[in-house]
């Protein structure tokens, strides 16, 4: 097995497991009614960028599974890897202004892009577990987009569910960690 294949293994624990780090701290520090700097507010950050620095290059190795049958599924994986690196970015801005209140004050995210950088980035990744779930021989189980899609919807109702989402993804991303011969086809 190559590095490259092994990418996605480690990646797959990794993030959920930076992203329920960071989670756990964010509860941690609103224990006292406030959120904001301080040990666990930097430290939980730091989890949080490492996390979603992690997805873009989640995103790059699910992007090299994605089976090249067709050019419309080229076209789509290209494209959803390219929105959903877009919207990481726009999430790797928005926490180093978290970290920084300088860099906030200088160069805040613009209004559309708070908004329109976490669809790209969660409709990048769901977009593209979905063709991998779709593919033929399947790559992933159909539950993995699924239960993602579970884990941002628990972060948008609330974000104190965060340590929550961030197992659901564990879960959802489970089938990535697991060692399988290349032949191997998913049942649903």
């Amino acid at each position: 097995m190559t590095t490259t294949a092994r990418t996605p293994h480690r990646l797959a624990v990794l993030i959920p497991v930076l992203l329920l780090a960071y989670g756990v701290l964010r509860l941690i520090d609103g224990m006292d009614g406030d959120r904001g700097p301080g040990v666990a507010w930097n430290l939980g950050h730091g989890f949080f960028l490492a996390a979603f620095l992690l997805l873009g290059a989640l995103l790059l190795s699910l992007r090299r599974l994605v089976p090249r049958s067709t050019s419309g599924r080229r076209v789509t994986a290209n494209t959803a890897t390219v929105a959903g690196l877009s919207g990481a970015a726009c999430f790797v801005w928005v926490i180093l202004g978290d970290l920084s209140p300088a860099l906030h004050a200088a160069a805040p995210l613009p209004a559309p892009l708070q908004l329109a950088g976490p669809l790209a980035f969660q409709g990048g990744l769901l977009t593209l577990l979905t063709l991998l779930a779709t593919a033929r021989p399947r790559r992933l189980p159909v539950w993995t987009p699924v239960l993602t899609f579970v884990s941002f919807a628990l972060i948008t109702v609330n974000l104190d569910l965060l340590p929550l989402a961030a197992l659901t993804l564990l879960a959802a991303l489970a089938p990535l960690s697991l060692p399988r011969p290349s032949r191997t086809v998913w049942s649903v």
